[in-house]
């Protein structure tokens, strides 16, 4: 199968200034796709994260144009992993290429990801690796390096350097990843972890073409989904680590222990307070910080016990024979 039909999916919050663009450009490439015969058919997949804007609207009226747009519309806010995994699992092509919407990630490239999966061997997955990051703070850029240094280096996976959420993927990658009901996904190591044959193509990635980020990344959604979705899914690291500090501070308190028995013995006044206090601080500190490793994780358990379904569609929209509404 060399000539796939493709799904592209974009969750989106408030994006009205961005989709008319978007949609012009992504168009103008697929549709030069068919052209050149590498696409059989093509529908751009627009989920909707409970938008408060013109967004909805925007797309309905493009979608007069040409019978290619889906609307997903979420119940509530429910974030950028889930919004992508509905999306797939509504997507009906051959090929899936999830992308933001905001035109950091340039529509122009999907030929190339197109291309390097028509000519490679049993290619799967399609990665796009950022080569810089125009229009983004320095300290941002520094704290995105280290966060991918480091997962790269203590997880259980290779999560290459600067890639994003924008892929190209299999249809039996997508089966796979619809089929994982773990909570909060962090689909980039999800996209790793289910293996098969995986390739890079590198890019500049440009500015936001309008509006602003939604996700700051000293906000507690970048944070929280580090810690909770990507490093706590994918390593045991943190909880070795704590179990390493535990074994640290008995060495430490026995050494001190040690000391003040010798000076006891040797006549020498200890001082009581100060020596009490530093021991006491230090013993506290190390155990708040093992709990709260050990918190992370007993969520994590929490969060998946409870079984609750990590999104729900309250309608759907330009889906043949597929739309519906919430009952």
């Amino acid at each position: 199968m060399k000539t796939p039909t493709v799904s592209v999916v974009f969750s989106f919050y408030n994006e009205e200034d961005v989709l008319p663009e978007l949609i012009s450009r992504t168009r103008k490439v697929l549709e030069e796709q068919q052209q050149q015969g590498h696409v059989v058919s093509y529908e751009l997949i627009f989920v909707n994260d409970a938008s408060t804007d013109r967004s909805v609207d925007i797309l309905k009226q493009h979608a007069k144009e040409s019978a290619d747009i889906r609307i997903i519309n979420m119940s509530r806010n429910f974030g950028v992993s889930p919004c992508v995994m509905a999306g797939m699992e509504y997507a009906s092509g051959e090929l899936v290429v999830y992308m933001d919407a905001d035109l950091q990630d340039p529509p122009e490239l999907i030929p190339d990801l197109l291309k390097e999966w028509r000519e490679g061997e049993n290619v799967d997955v399609v990665h796009t690796v950022r080569l810089s990051r125009k229009g983004e703070p320095k300290i941002k850029l520094f704290i995105t390096k280290v966060g991918y240094r480091i997962l790269h280096s203590i997880t259980t996976l290779k999560l290459p350097i600067e890639t994003g959420d924008f892929k190209l993927l299999s249809r039996r990658v997508v089966n796979h990843l619809v089929n994982l009901k773990e909570k909060r996904p962090f689909i980039r190591g999800l996209v790793c972890w289910v293996g098969f044959n995986q390739k890079r193509v590198y890019y500049h990635r440009p500015p936001r073409a309008a509006g602003k980020t939604k996700f700051n990344v000293f906000g507690w959604k970048v944070i929280s989904n580090f810690l909770e979705s990507a490093l706590v899914s994918f390593s045991s690291l943190p909880l070795q680590f704590a179990s390493l500090m535990g074994f640290v501070a008995i060495i430490v308190s026995l050494a001190l222990s040690i000391h003040v028995v010798i000076q006891k013995i040797q006549g020498v006044a200890v001082p009581g307070w100060t020596a009490l206090m530093a021991a006491v601080l230090f013993l506290g500190s190390i155990q708040l910080f093992c709990l709260g490793v050990i918190g992370l994780y007993i969520h994590n358990i929490f969060e998946e016990s409870k079984g609750r379904p990590n999104f729900i569609v309250e309608s759907t929209w330009g889906f043949p024979e597929k739309d519906h509404e919430a009952v």
